[in-house]
């Protein structure tokens, strides 16, 4: 229940910060990177000097592959922060769903992992889900000119930023046999806050004090969200707490109603629906499947 409760409340921070980065409208795409991770390390360094691995947080073994997983990381939030500017929120949030789906894909391609029938048949389930949430928007296909200035490319960018996630992930899944938590978090803010700086040529506006404030409390937000998602993988199995996960897809609706006259289409309901019910069901399998290795090795007799 620790668990759980640890990972509902930074459903709710994440969204609360991705509702403050879309209402500081009119700032950059790498500027939003920048306040979102920079002022992230601030509640990171405070939660590493209170559990006293603060100087242990800061050794790696592999600074390269943080570098990596900073730069696909970084891309993915680039473009998620591009689609939160253009789509309303409750449709950018569902898109992000997508995510896992694709983590299967790219582990039974890159990392040559055994998917079944079971679930395949999600992933091509929810990904069908994914284009009837996004199919309104590819205007190419019903007037025949594509609107890439807008919603359309807000859609095509919330897709590549699940891409970027997923690959991210398969990275973190490598780092986590080497590195601790804290310092794959840290590093990833530090880099990806040096990334959003490079932008500063590109165009950043200057902020009015309203959108200073809605963006530093967003970055603060960001990290004190990764805080309590790290605090509820210590407290239950991922299997246990991923499907709260989901939780935002209500709340994002209301958010989105009551702050920016977001008004959920039939597509995004319909599709969103599909996506969830797809990521449940392979996080079902996947526990299933754990039980059945974790049986294995039980009756398996030691070589």
């Amino acid at each position: 229940m620790t668990g759980i409760a640890f990972k509902l409340s930074s459903v709710c921070v994440f969204l609360a910060m991705s509702s403050l980065l879309k209402a500081s409208d009119g700032v950059p795409a790498g500027q939003l990177v920048f306040f979102r991770s920079f002022f992230a390390i601030l509640p990171i360094l405070v939660y590493l000097a209170l559990t006293g691995e603060l100087i242990e947080g800061m050794k790696t073994k592999h600074p390269l592959s943080h570098v990596w997983r900073g730069l696909v990381g970084t891309g993915g939030m680039a473009t998620s922060f591009y689609a939160l500017t253009q789509l309303p929120l409750p449709e950018a949030i569902t898109i992000n769903y997508a995510t896992p789906l694709l983590i299967v894909v790219f582990s039974a391609v890159f990392y040559h992992e055994q998917v079944r029938l079971y679930r395949w048949t999600a992933v091509l389930v929810g990904l069908l889900g994914v284009v009837i949430i996004i199919w309104p928007r590819l205007t190419v296909f019903s007037s025949g000119v594509p609107d890439t200035t807008g919603a359309t490319l807000g859609a095509i960018m919330a897709l590549v930023s699940c891409c970027f996630a997923a690959t991210a992930m398969m990275l973190v899944r490598k780092l986590v046999h080497t590195e601790r938590s804290a310092t794959i978090v840290l590093y990833f803010s530090l880099i990806s806050a040096t990334i959003g700086l490079c932008t500063l040529p590109l165009g950043w506006v200057m902020p009015t004090p309203e959108q200073f404030a809605l963006l530093i409390t967003a970055g603060i937000f960001g990290g004190i969200g990764q805080i309590l998602l790290t605090e509820s993988y210590r407290h239950a199995d991922m299997s246990v707490v991923a499907p709260f996960e989901y939780a935002s897809l209500i709340l994002s609706i209301i958010v989105g109603y009551v702050f920016f006259r977001d008004v959920p289409t039939i597509e995004m309901l319909v599709g969103g629906v599909i996506v969830v019910a797809s990521g449940l069901f392979i996080i079902y399998r996947e526990h299933r499947l754990g039980i059945e290795r974790r049986k294995a090795g039980e009756v398996t007799p030691p070589q």
